[in-house]
């Protein structure tokens, strides 16, 4: 007999998360995070390399996916939030331009590709349009952390191609 049960009906989201907070120095992980981040939008002025601190850091309005509706027409949602990454030696860009700092632009991914040497090497930010941000970094240090700045939006990530 189970004697467990669920807090919150099964195939219903959540009606409470609690602010995302993820850190990790392990390459692996940062899997986790570029899952997280998949679909956030950051305008292009919200790019902020700190060359004397060493740090790379995004402000991200992050989709929420796990708290993504099972529902068709229901809302999901998104949460301000700030994405670092520490020990960034060099920034390159690749279609990117911080010339209109009201551009936007849509996280797609996150990889992580290791020096002949490590725990150095760069991390590649893919964004859609062909953009593409790449930190030379000394180890992978990077973080997630949520806001309480949360709001719902209608607008869901589909990355399905578009019939005409």
């Amino acid at each position: 007999m189970n004697k467990f049960k669920a807090k919150v009906p099964l195939g219903e989201p959540m009606t409470d998360p609690k602010p995302l907070r993820l850190f990790t120095e392990e390459a692996e992980d940062l899997k986790i995070i570029a899952a997280a981040v998949q679909d956030s939008v950051v305008k292009a002025g919200n790019l902020k390399y700190e060359q004397k601190h060493r740090r790379f850091s995004l402000e991200i309005n992050r989709y929420r996916w796990e708290t993504a509706p099972t529902r068709k027409g229901q809302p999901g949602e998104r949460v301000r939030s700030i994405l670092g990454f520490d020990g960034v030696m060099a920034v390159k860009t690749r279609g990117i331009t911080k010339a209109d700092p009201e551009l936007i632009l849509s996280l797609l991914n996150i990889e992580f590709a290791p020096d002949a040497e490590p725990p150095g090497g760069k991390v590649t930010l893919l964004f859609a349009g062909d953009g593409e941000l790449e930190l030379t970094v000394e180890a992978v240090d990077a973080t997630l952390l949520d806001s309480d700045y949360v709001w719902p939006t209608r607008n869901l990530p589909s990355h399905e191609r578009r019939k005409r």
